[in-house]
């Protein structure tokens, strides 16, 4: 853990920022000087455009996460400080996952001076690879459970006292009765006040410090109106308010407010505590092997390229590197979507933040720190928590007018029904107050996005733009890249002709013989193609002698009665050269030409039924290649794709994809990305193989890590779930607020079902929202 992040993360820990009130602006904190050494804010900041060796005058993009925030207003407070900081080019803050984007100029500022900016704000700042996080949002738990735990008790007691006043007449009790009565409420009411309420005073207070307005202060003065009416009422009985005081209204709106938003801190940890188990996979420290040749125990950030590490049962892979020796069993689940352990041994290659399950290895690493897949996978989800959908974004523009509306209504309301009772018109002003809250309107879009983001991250796509989900939803044209999206990287045998008096299995056998220690991708196609069919068995197995690999024209040796025999080119074995749809290889003898053998490339196993999904659900699918036209016309047949075009080249492909889109087509594009750039960057959604391309350059919406092309329709029907949420999560926050405002206006909503309305509609988006993240529908299953 960084040294500037560990000291500001344990002084948030021990203080009040443990729990998410508000930070007071505090100036000259030496802390906050650490982040601005280089080494430190690498950390959480990575070079935009540039390499971090060549970055020195670059610009850097940092992930930070705010402490203290609750709402779309808070979101757009931060935003404001940010960019009004000179230096800083772009900020983008979530309200959801309380997680920000802050892009900046290392030659006009430092991450001191715009951390201190968001610091004045009243909202207290740190980075995101803050390994106290997890520390942090317990000690919040436990300060939140103190204060909704005093206003339960107090809000009982009160209820208890109060009661006998709604269920007796105006003279039943004696008047000295009542009075002990509301002086028991208002003494049980000050833990509350100074203790429950505390986080909303204290938030408010430096809203009118800062002259801006978020949801803590209408909050704060529904509680602190109905406290000061309720106190008047008791020590002046016979005063203007002394005929009713609101102790129970205001234990329970408060005891509301603090369930609410205690829930809510409970889902927002499930979420962050899933992301931060990602980000802090790597372990502390590792075994390096030392120039004398024994093992000495060193922090994982000396490690270095080219360094021999040993990875023992257990422990966690710390870079991408090479097994020199030893075989295990690897889980790369979190990191690919595949939930089988996969055997790892020498010569096999391992990732970082994959686990390793059986037996001690040792490997040579190969890449280190912010080039890692592991690395690149944590920068897409950490782009995709603090990305902001368009229909989000209209949300956080009118988060703040519609405050100022809240507090004008109030204070009309109050004038209109003053002079019928003074006391009344505070409560209605009250209730105006807590029940409208933008929370739920903010929340409805994030939450939902949020959620269904981190449940396809579990099964090995990454969304590295939510705004790409609204769009996949609409998507009604599907186009596939053909080699290395429908096809994988190898051949199978397609056809086989034979010399007359030649037997199939023998003609296998021999081949993969001569194939079986060969890389080529034919000599393992033909390898597999004998495995499969049995040939190669005891008592088939050619012997041979002299085998020689002649580099790019093929295999020869000789058999046991010493004629050779020869597999590869036709040049190589002295054959006639034939005009095939796809690459060959052929086997001579003695006598010469023995047999031709034809292969195809192989489509990935799902494509078929995955090409099939999508037809089913009245999505058209293309074929773009570059590869021959007879090629793609025949994988398109194979696979049940109509519209097959070969030997496209890439701006072929975008001039294709745009003519489309301008006859009405919504165009998702599926591509390897390794020559797809253009007509990803181009299609309204795009999905690239993980496996393909470096991720932190990948042009594509989102990174599928696997090699299943299920995930793409399983991925639309995703993503048109997560619009039906979001339009559920919308409407109910526009009922909400259309319904609750002219009602307490009316004086029908008392102050305490204020309360528990606003805590219910900010908690029923946000559970809603959470139905993605547990539906029971896998995202890899194809229908």
């Amino acid at each position: 853990m960084i040294q500037g992040a560990s000291a500001i993360s344990s002084a948030a820990v021990a203080g009040e920022a443990a729990f998410p009130e508000r930070a007071e602006p505090t100036r000259g904190d030496a802390a906050w000087q650490l982040l601005d050494e280089r080494d430190e804010w690498l950390e959480f900041s990575r070079p935009v455009g540039a390499s971090a060796g060549d970055a020195e005058q670059g610009v850097w993009e940092s992930n930070v996460v705010f402490e203290g925030m609750h709402c779309a207003a808070c979101a757009v407070t931060i935003e404001q400080a940010l960019r009004a900081t000179p230096g800083v080019r772009e900020a983008d803050i979530s309200a959801a996952a309380h997680r920000g984007r802050v892009v900046w100029d290392e030659s006009a500022t430092k991450p001191s001076d715009w951390m201190q900016a968001v610091l004045r704000t009243g909202y207290r700042p740190l980075p995101a690879s803050d390994a106290f996080a997890a520390e942090r949002r317990q000690a919040e738990t436990r300060k939140m459970m103190w204060r909704l735990g005093v206003a339960g008790v107090c809000m009982m007691q009160v209820m208890m006292y109060a009661t006998p006043e709604y269920f007796t007449s105006a003279g039943e009790m004696e008047a000295d009765t009542v009075r002990l009565l509301r002086w028991a409420q208002w003494v049980l009411s000050i833990p509350v006040v100074l203790f429950s309420c505390q986080p909303f005073f204290r938030n408010a207070w430096l809203d009118l410090k800062l002259r801006r307005v978020s949801m803590d202060l209408p909050v704060a003065l529904g509680m602190l109106i109905t406290f000061v009416v309720s106190s008047l009422g008791t020590f002046e009985p016979q005063g203007v308010f002394g005929h009713q005081v609101y102790f129970d209204s205001l234990t329970m709106f408060v005891f509301f407010l603090l369930t609410g938003r205690w829930l809510e801190l409970r889902l927002r940890d499930r979420t962050a505590g899933a992301l931060e188990a990602l980000m802090h996979r790597l372990p502390d420290s590792v075994q390096r092997q030392s120039g004398a040749g024994g093992w000495e125990r060193v922090s994982v950030r000396r490690v270095r390229v080219g360094d021999v590490l040993r990875v023992l049962p257990g422990e966690v892979f710390p870079a991408d590197g090479l097994v020199l020796r030893g075989e295990t069993s690897a889980d790369e689940s979190l990191l690919t979507g595949e939930s089988t352990p996969l055997a790892r041994g020498q010569g096999q290659r391992v990732i970082a933040g994959s686990h390793n399950l059986t037996a001690p290895v040792d490997m040579r690493v190969e890449q280190i720190g912010g080039d890692t897949r592991y690395a690149q996978i944590v920068a897409l989800m950490e782009q995709a928590s603090t990305s902001k959908p368009q229909i989000a974004l209209l949300a956080d523009r009118l988060a703040k007018p519609f405050l100022i509306f809240v507090l004008l209504a109030a204070g009309l309301a109050c004038i209109w029904w003053w002079p019928t009772d003074p006391g009344h018109a505070l409560m209605i002003a009250v209730a105006i107050l807590v029940v409208t809250c933008p929370c739920a309107l903010s929340l409805a879009t994030p939450a939902a996005m949020l959620a269904s983001a981190g449940a396809l991250a579990r099964r090995g796509v990454l969304v590295r733009r939510l705004q790409a989900l609204e769009a996949l939803a609409q998507v009604d044209m599907v186009v596939f890249d053909k080699t290395g999206t429908l096809t994988r990287d190898a051949f199978v045998l397609e056809d086989l002709r034979l010399r007359d008096g030649v037997n199939r299995a023998q003609a296998l056998a021999l081949a993969a013989a001569l194939a079986r220690d060969s890389l080529h991708p034919v000599s393992r196609a033909l390898v597999d193609a004998a495995r499969a069919e049995g040939s190669g068995s005891s008592g088939e197995t050619p012997v041979l002698a002299a085998l020689e690999e002649v580099a790019g024209q093929g295999v020869k040796a000789r058999l046991a009665n010493g004629h050779e025999v020869r597999l590869g080119s036709a040049a190589f074995c002295g054959v006639p050269v034939t005009n095939g749809s796809g690459p060959s290889s052929h086997l001579s003898d003695g006598k010469g030409w023995l047999a031709s053998f034809h292969f195809r490339e192989d489509a990935r196993d799902d494509a078929q039924a995955s090409v099939a999904a999508l037809k089913d659900d009245g999505v058209r699918v293309r074929l773009l290649s570059g590869d021959r036209p007879d090629a793609a016309a025949r994988l398109g047949a194979l696979l049940g794709i109509d519209d097959a075009r070969g030997g496209c080249l890439p701006d072929d492909k975008l001039a294709v994809m745009q003519q489309a889109q301008a006859e009405g087509a919504t165009v998702a594009m599926v591509g390897d990305g390794l020559n797809d750039g253009p007509v990803l960057a181009g299609a309204n959604v795009s999905f690239a193989f993980g496996r393909s391309v470096p991720l932190a350059r990948a042009q594509a919406d989102f990174v599928v890590l696997g090699d299943r092309l299920s995930l793409i329709p399983a991925c639309r029907a995703k993503a048109r779930r997560t619009m039906q949420i979001v339009r559920q999560n919308l409407g109910w926050a526009a009922a909400y607020n259309a319904i609750g405002v002219p009602l307490a206006m009316m004086g029908w909503v008392s102050a305490w079902l204020a309360g528990l309305g606003m805590a219910a509609s900010s908690l029923l988006v946000v559970v809603n929202a959470l139905r993605l993240s547990s539906d029971e529908q896998r995202p890899d299953e194809v229908h």
